[in-house]
């Protein structure tokens, strides 16, 4: 990049930390597609800006902004403001911006729109496809059909629209030039030999901020020499694992480590999702079916049953990632969705009031049982339980707690997610 355009976008990005969109202005990228926006915000190495025609907030690299609109960037107002979002729509932000908490609950999150998809390679020597979306880079050894590359898109976008629309400050995740990265593949051996845990269905690689997912766990399947979309089967999978990868790095910490770490993540899983919209207003039922069976359409879920033999709720929250994902990790995330939904819906006066400071505690450095203080909020683990178990009872859900000390012990190191 021309270094006075770096030096000015730069300083763009200091001096607007929350940006007005400016008038509606045309934008063309380098492949010569338009598009009617007004500019939220810029760095150094991309602009944020918002669609004209559904106030749609996206980002994107300056790499595929035409010289005309780098030209327009040079001279763009110094002062902006946040940006107007609709009833339903996630806010303007990237990681790193402001909390969210005080934010209304989505109902539905909707992406209708153009996915904005951009074919970046396709090598079949190497296997190397490249394919991008406003917010993502995916990058898979076979070829996708094109309305596999777009199911996918539209999955990415609008994922990242549900998980931004919660008010729980799901802003995390690295991105690389400009987007976050997911790594697709033909086969299951690839993807292990690639780094993937064998006995897994998908990973989020924190230390890469990159997600891998053999295409044997999405809804696809093979027709002639690629793949076209199976939408009988589920994905669930994929918007798990998006989730982690938008999910902030002090949410991985001994406190929400692994109950809700993994419960927000089946929680996006659970709540009803077809073609880019995410019914979140009536998930609770769709959230209880896939925790106690296999979900409203029978496909996938924890079946944990109806009547749950659990382990004491000190036990449970302070357990290590390890014994998390370890020989009950199908009854952990089952149940860290409950606990999860308990703090989100349940609890108080159902509006997360717990949770959300539990958060703010979190992201301000206090761990363990310092954190989970928060959440007690002057109960103790008795009290909580009992509440929990009485607030599930009414949903038909009978959860029983165990002795503190008869689970697994409990390791006094943090550690953080795959």
């Amino acid at each position: 990049m021309n270094p006075k355009i770096h030096r000015f976008l730069l300083l763009i990005s200091i001096a607007c930390l929350c940006s007005l969109p400016t008038r509606a202005r045309t934008w063309t990228d380098t492949q010569g597609k338009t598009v009617e926006a007004s500019l939220v915000k810029a760095s150094d190495s991309e602009v944020t800006i918002q669609l004209d025609s559904n106030q749609k907030v996206v980002t994107l690299p300056l790499s595929r902004l035409s010289k005309e609109d780098l030209e327009f960037l040079k001279t763009a107002p110094k002062t902006p403001v946040p940006a107007v979002t609709g009833k339903d729509k996630a806010p303007a932000a990237t990681a790193g911006d402001a909390p969210n908490f005080d934010a209304p609950w989505p109902t539905t999150i909707r992406f209708d729109e153009d996915p904005q998809i951009l074919t970046v390679e396709e090598d079949k020597e190497k296997k190397r496809f490249v394919y991008e979306s406003a917010n993502y880079r995916f990058v898979c050894d076979v070829r996708l059909a094109q309305s596999v590359v777009k199911g996918f898109a539209v999955m990415f976008e609008s994922t990242y629209l549900y998980c931004r629309a919660l008010p729980l400050a799901l802003s995390g995740g690295g991105k690389t030039d400009g987007k976050y990265q997911i790594l697709l593949f033909e086969s299951k051996d690839g993807y292990v030999k690639a780094g993937g845990p064998p006995s897994s269905a998908g990973v989020f690689m924190s230390g890469k901020n990159v997600v891998m997912v053999p295409l044997t766990s999405l809804g696809v399947r093979p027709m002639g020499s690629g793949y076209i979309l199976d939408r009988d089967k589920a994905n669930g999978t994929l918007v798990h694992e998006l989730t982690h990868q938008l999910t902030p790095g002090s949410y991985y910490k001994k406190g929400p480590l692994g109950w809700f770490s993994e419960g927000i993540a089946e929680y996006a899983t659970a709540t009803p999702y077809r073609s880019g919209i995410f019914k979140v207003k009536s998930n609770f039922d769709d959230i209880v079916a896939y925790a106690t069976a296999y979900g409203k359409d029978n496909t996938h879920g924890r079946a944990l049953g109806e009547k749950i033999q659990a382990p004491a709720l000190k036990d449970f929250f302070l357990m290590s990632y390890a014994q998390f994902a370890g020989g009950q990790g199908n009854f952990n995330y089952g149940f860290g969705l409950l606990l999860t939904t308990y703090f989100l819906h349940l609890d108080g006066e159902g509006d997360a009031a717990r949770m959300k400071k539990f958060l703010i505690a979190v992201r301000a450095g206090k761990s363990g049982e310092e954190a989970l203080a928060v959440l007690l909020d002057g109960r103790s683990y008795e009290q909580m339980e009992e509440d929990i178990s009485k607030a599930w009872k009414k949903k038909r859900v009978d959860i029983e707690f165990g002795k503190a000390g008869d689970g697994p012990s409990v390791a006094d190191d943090e550690e953080e997610e795959d």
